[in-house]
């Protein structure tokens, strides 16, 4: 059963947001479970937002870039905050 769970958790999809604060903007991503965050800083790139020198918070806590979606127990619909680090 455990082994079903974990095959099944390479196809599913959570749509999340990244609030970014410094612009006001709110942008939409879809994730995999076993994306880093890493991994969302190249979409964000690929939208054409750089997240160079900026961190991530969920839930008033900081989060590293290799950090995966499940460690961060992100789910369908939560939004992240990107800030600029303080220089």
């Amino acid at each position: 059963m455990e082994g079903l769970r974990r095959g099944l958790s390479r196809w599913k999809r959570y749509h999340i947001q990244v609030h970014l604060a410094d612009e006001a903007l709110l942008l939409p991503l879809t994730v995999r479970p076993r994306d880093t965050l890493s991994d969302l800083r190249a979409q964000l790139v690929g939208q054409g937002v750089s997240s160079w020198k900026r961190t991530f918070y969920y839930n008033a806590r900081r989060l590293d870039d290799h950090q995966t979606v499940r460690d961060v127990r992100l789910q369908d619909g939560s939004v992240l905050l990107l800030v600029s680090d303080p220089r």
